[in-house]
């Protein structure tokens, strides 16, 4: 693995990076300006004033945790399977799990939409939620057999010794070992599902039931496309996975390095 030691070396990567992400940060910069312009923090006690926001985000809340948990669960059984027990067949379903991945989202609305009404889900948390979780396991499966493939088999060989059985195995093995990737797979999880806009657009109507990346569109209405405010909004949208990031950002990049390594 690359390594810089000359300190020359360490700066000359810290200032190229830096300016690869500078493309990046221009339009979080000029969001958080456009917010401020105008009465400056006033734009954001106007839009917590209009007292729907906390409604927004216990619905984008509620979403995301339960895509989060389903997704975490699914994936990590899914890819002990595939990494550690004997199962007929198992690279062909691991491949067929990984052609999802072709399928972009807006391709899927349509069978989705009609699948939510058959079901009865439609305007409903799960008509969000299972397609949310269904898009997201096969990059996390990807992701965390990776990880597991890492994890000696001497240790399930005596854990098998010793009277475990497969499920005794996956607790006490599987899940404090793959903490590092589980993180990662919860912040990709998290943003995902906290920044997806086309799901809950189609299949939620109830504005009751809205997540929080429809509340600048809720804006432009409430403020007469008055972008001040509409900017403000969205500000207040991408904090949570910021914070959520930030606090899980060792455990993140722990797990996506040593997924790839292995």
């Amino acid at each position: 693995m690359f390594e810089a030691r000359r300190l020359s070396t360490k700066l000359l990567l810290q200032i190229l990076v830096t300016l690869m992400i500078i493309p990046y940060l221009f339009p979080l910069v000029v969001m958080v300006q456009g917010s401020l312009a105008g009465e400056g923090l006033g734009n954001y006690q106007a839009v917590f004033a209009v007292g729907t926001v906390g409604t927004f985000f216990r619905n984008s809340v509620i979403v995301s945790a339960s895509t989060i948990l389903i997704v975490y669960v699914l994936t990590m059984f899914a890819a002990f399977g595939f990494s550690k027990l004997h199962i007929r067949g198992k690279e062909v379903y691991f491949w067929l799990i990984l052609a999802a991945l072709t399928l972009p989202e807006v391709v899927l609305l349509t069978p989705l939409f009609a699948t939510t009404l058959s079901l009865g889900v439609y305007d409903t948390y799960w008509a969000v939620v299972l397609p949310l979780a269904a898009l997201q396991i096969p990059f996390a499966v990807l992701l965390a057999r990776k990880f597991i493939d890492g994890v000696p088999d001497s240790l399930f060989d005596a854990a098998r010794v010793d009277g475990a059985n497969i499920f005794t195995a996956f607790r006490y093995i599987v899940v404090p070992m793959t903490r590092p990737i589980a993180a990662a797979i919860v912040v990709l999880t998290l943003i995902g599902s906290w920044n997806d806009y086309l799901l809950p657009l189609v299949l939620i109507q109830d504005p009751a039931k809205q997540t929080i990346t429809l509340l600048p569109q809720f804006f432009v209405s409430q403020f007469s496309n008055d972008q001040t405010k509409v900017l403000a909004s969205a500000v207040i949208t991408a904090i949570p996975e910021i914070v959520a990031y930030l606090c899980l950002q060792r455990l993140f990049e722990r797990g996506l390095a040593a997924g790839a390594l292995k």
